[in-house]
């Protein structure tokens, strides 16, 4: 399993964490790509995005100022840029202190956490990783969860980096999803193809006059 990979449990299904704004997503990308580019460039890809990363989730979110204040257009580029040399100072890379100040000059500081999980996603691309979304009916613990992802990772011949979720829905079993394909392999869809399948025999019985009360 990758390092760094993400194994957070969370309930509710998968739905909501494929809800993504379009064109916020659009220009996460674009940001994320020149900014891998720039720290393979200086030989830091992996250490770029774990700062952009860690300011994202763990530093900003304990600095709603900062978030408020990144995000808004009445405070102006100069002061942006004070502010992000002050958080920077001995704490992160050139590289990434860069990034930001691009950031802030083209007004996108609001997007930052958009622009470091796209930046993690390209360079997983690159590194041949893909991300999966585990779904399970009850909760993993850390060894239930190695153990599924290494099978699924034989069973596909890939790397992955995964995130679970909980779904009761499902009932049991496990869907996976890689990239735009899923892997189904739940007792909720195997007990909906069984109806399914019951169905059409019986449909097709009536049809042929061979239905049987016993079925």
């Amino acid at each position: 399993m990758p390092m760094g990979h993400d194994t957070t449990e969370q309930t509710g299904g998968a739905a909501g964490h494929f809800g993504v704004d379009i064109g916020t997503e659009h220009v996460a990308k674009v940001y994320a790509r020149a900014i891998v580019e720039a720290a393979d460039a200086a030989g830091c890809r992996r250490e770029v995005i774990d700062e952009l990363t860690a300011l994202a989730r763990d530093v900003l979110p304990r600095v709603p100022q900062a978030v408020s204040v990144f995000a808004s257009p009445k405070v102006s580029i100069d002061q942006k840029q004070a502010i992000i040399d002050r958080l920077a100072a001995g704490r992160l890379r050139p590289t990434t202190t860069h990034a930001l100040h691009v950031l802030a000059r083209h007004g996108r500081l609001g997007v930052l956490p958009e622009v470091a999980a796209a930046a993690g996603r390209f360079a997983d691309e690159l590194e041949g990783i893909h991300e999966a979304v585990f779904t399970t009916a009850v909760p993993l613990d850390p060894d239930g969860q190695q153990r599924v992802v290494a099978e699924v990772q034989r069973a596909l011949a890939i790397s992955l980096r995964p995130s679970f979720f909980v779904d009761p829905a499902i009932v049991g079993g496990l869907i996976v999803r890689v990239g735009d394909t899923i892997y189904d392999q739940s007792v909720a869809t195997s007990l909906t193809r069984l109806g399914d399948r019951l169905r059409q025999r019986n449909i097709s019985a009536l049809q042929t006059g061979e239905y049987s009360w016993q079925t």
